[in-house]
């Protein structure tokens, strides 16, 4: 169940209508302007407008948010079962979050393109009981390749870059990811360096996390 709840991060087309539609496609549901996941486990803002092109997808355990523009934001939430807790209680969490990050989530980046790699990993130690930042590079893996013209077009296609926070919340391993849309909208005029991708990417994740609201471990979540 985990790997294939954790497989659907790499999902890059939406599965469902446009944000202003009837979201009745929808898994989860939409209040105003939140979003509840379909598990109980948490609900957050929406972080795209209709009128960008907002589309809104989701599974039981993943929403992804997208537009035209600048937004490509993935929410995974599974709640951990027995063996995943032997494996925090046995590992810590800083080695726990590691093994599981590229046990589930790396793998299926991978799999899905041979030539994925992991660029650097950081624990932030004080984001609730720890937490790790990834940044994973994905050749010819972006979802703004071909969505609207570059300034100024690369002479070799872009690398995506996405970065992913991973951490433990009631009971609930998240993946939150998002990509870093300026590798690719501009083209051949981007000179940002490594490290300030980095803190750009790790600025949005927390923006995404600070949006979240976690709720009660549902009854019955736990395995």
């Amino acid at each position: 169940m985990l790997r294939l709840a954790f497989a659907s991060i790499l999902a890059l087309v939406p599965l469902v209508s446009q944000a202003q539609r009837p979201p009745a496609g929808l898994v989860g549901r939409i209040e105003g302007d939140t979003y509840i996941s379909a598990t109980g486990a948490f609900k957050m803002t929406i972080p795209v407008r209709s009128e960008l092109g907002g589309v809104i997808s989701d599974t039981q355990f993943l929403v992804s948010f997208q537009d035209d523009y600048s937004t490509h934001i993935s929410v995974v939430a599974e709640a951990q079962d027995a063996t995943e807790r032997w494996e925090l209680q046995t590992r810590g969490m800083k080695d726990y979050l590691r093994y599981f990050f590229n046990h589930y989530a790396f793998d299926e980046f991978k799999r899905n393109d041979k030539d994925a790699s992991i660029q650097s990993a950081l624990f932030l130690p004080d984001l609730y009981d720890g937490a790790l930042v990834v940044y994973v590079l994905l050749p010819g893996g972006s979802v703004f390749t071909g969505a609207h013209p570059v300034l100024v077009a690369p002479k070799t296609p872009p690398v995506a870059k996405r970065g992913n926070l991973v951490f433990i919340r009631n009971g609930f391993i998240y993946i939150i990811s998002t990509e870093l849309a300026e590798r690719v909208t501009e083209g051949s005029a981007y000179t940002m360096t490594t490290q300030e991708e980095d803190v750009l990417l790790r600025e949005r994740l927390t923006d995404v996390l600070h949006s979240i609201t976690f709720l009660p471990a549902p009854s019955g979540s736990f395995k």
